[in-house]
């Protein structure tokens, strides 16, 4: 992937996230994401 495809996307992605719709369904994605990881989950052997 070229540096300015890199770029593109990434300007992309930040434009996505000011949006206030989309800044709550991060902030829910990553409250569930954090309170997976505190929980311990199963451990495989």
């Amino acid at each position: 992937m070229s540096k300015f495809a890199k770029a593109g996307v990434a300007k992309k992605v930040m434009d996505e996230a000011k949006k206030p719709q989309n800044q709550k369904k991060i902030k829910d994605a990553i409250s569930n994401f954090t309170n997976k990881g505190k929980s311990g989950g199963t451990k495989r052997h």
